[in-house]
Formats: structure tokens, sequence, C-alpha cells
């Protein structure tokens, strides 16, 4: 519909009126109200808030992601920077961006985190509270995809100092070495683990959910296009990966779940 202003008497110019059931309606009344109820319905959209009921405010760097996966599919600066985005929606949460620790790797002649005593130093060099890092341990495109990710995030709490870390205690624990051992790696947050599997009818519920809050979300696939997309669908893992270190960030223990 296109609506004019009609002129009146001497140039001057009235407005034009638009039926509307009840009765005539000035044009810009109407518009007013189209628009206003517009801005309430975009307020009205779901929210991808993470809860962060444990850690607090805190400033948090995202290392490069680690292949794990045997796959030269994806770009691992491509996946952090994904991580990074959806880490931004943590309640409480500063994000330092991935080329600033890929700076300070480098400035090592390093190319990745290599050990919990190494992911400490970098949250000592950055000046931040914590550092993600984490692992894609599997990566399989196809449809319905499946993507591993195993995600660690070592610094400490707000307020607090970080345990002093004993070299020789590591070389035994559980953490980036890919050791076993009975205790935490020091200075360990929280860690989760996980396997999207798109075959699986819960994840496919998760990622419903997920697309609900997404805006701009305009294709012929609807909310599956988060299925379809190897791009959409690693976002996805991403932000559930956060969500579960946040859920996680009460304890230092292993969140492990099953797709």
């Amino acid at each position: 519909m296109t609506m004019k202003q009609k002129s009146g008497p001497a140039g001057r110019k009235s407005l034009a009126f638009v039926p509307v059931r009840g009765g005539m309606w000035p044009a810009t009344v109407l518009v007013a109200v189209m628009t206003a109820g517009c801005q309430r319905s975009q307020q009205q959209r779901p929210e991808l808030v993470i809860a962060n009921p444990h850690l607090g405010r805190m400033t948090i760097a995202v290392a490069p992601a680690l292949n794990q996966s045997g796959s030269l599919e994806f770009d691992t600066n491509r996946v952090a920077d994904a991580m990074a985005v959806e880490l931004s929606f943590a309640e409480g949460i500063s994000v330092v961006p991935v080329s600033r620790v890929l700076a300070a790797l480098s400035a090592q002649g390093a190319s990745g985190v290599t050990s919990p005593e190494h992911a400490l130093e970098l949250t000592r060099l950055l000046g931040v509270d914590a550092i993600l890092v984490f692992s894609v341990t599997e990566y399989d495109p196809h449809e319905p995809p499946s993507i591993g990710i195993t995600g660690q995030l070592y610094g400490k709490r707000a307020g607090e100092g970080l345990r002093r870390v004993d070299p020789v205690a590591l070389s035994r624990e559980a953490g980036l070495s890919g050791q076993a051992g009975p205790a935490a790696p020091a200075g360990l947050l929280a860690q989760t683990q996980r396997v999207f599997d798109a075959s699986h009818g819960g994840v496919a519920d998760e990622v419903r959910e997920f697309a609900a809050g997404r805006e701009g979300l305009e294709s012929p696939y609807g909310w599956k296009l988060y299925l379809v997309s190897q791009q959409h669908f690693m976002r996805f893992c991403c932000h559930a990966t956060v969500r579960a270190l946040m859920n996680g960030g009460g304890e230092v223990a292993s969140l492990t779940h099953e797709g």
C-alpha cells in the first residue's frame, strides 16, 4: 500500500486517511501503531543469554581451537572466533578476541596452548581472569553432522589468586597433556566434553530452541538450517559448550554429556 499526503487549499497538505476495521485512521497514526507493534515484537524475541551462576564477572580470552579430529575441512581460527562470539552471550563475561591470544602465542613461537601451565601463563600475559582452551575432537560435516568438542576453562574466579602450579603433579593429571590422573589440573575452573550428533532427537530439540532465538533466519530450511549448514551447526555446538562450562563453573569437575 502506498500512502500519500493530499494537497489542500493554498497548497497546504492534509492527512490521507486509510480505511480500517471500525472507521478511518490517519495514515500517520496507522504507521506509528504498526511501527510500535514491530518494535514490541522484536523486544519479545527470545534471548540467548547464557546464565553464569558461579563464576561471576570475569574477563576471558579464547585460545585458537586445537584440531584433534583428523579432519582438515575447517579453519581452527574461525571456529575459535565463533566460540568467542557465543561466549559473549554469557552473563557478566567480557571476551578478549582470539587475535590477541594468537599474537601472544606468536611472540612465544607457539601455535597453540600446550599445557595447563601454559594456559595459566597466558592469563597473566594477557591480563585476563581465565582462558578458554578447546579442541575439536570429531568433525563430520555430512548431514546429519556430528562434531565433538572438549573445552577447558583455566584461570581464577573473581577475587581469587591462582593456585601454585606444580609441574610434577601436572604430568600426572588430566588436562591438555592427555594423561589420566585422579586430580584436576591446577587452575582448572570447569571442563566439558561432548559429541553433538545431529541424528539424535535430543540434539535436534536443542538446535530448534537455539535457532528460535536467532534473528534474521530467512531460509527455506527454517530452523533446520542449523542442521544442514556446517557453519550454523558449529555455532550451536560452541554455544552449548559455553553453556556447559558456565553451569560447571562452581566446581572443578568434568561435565560429560552424551549426544
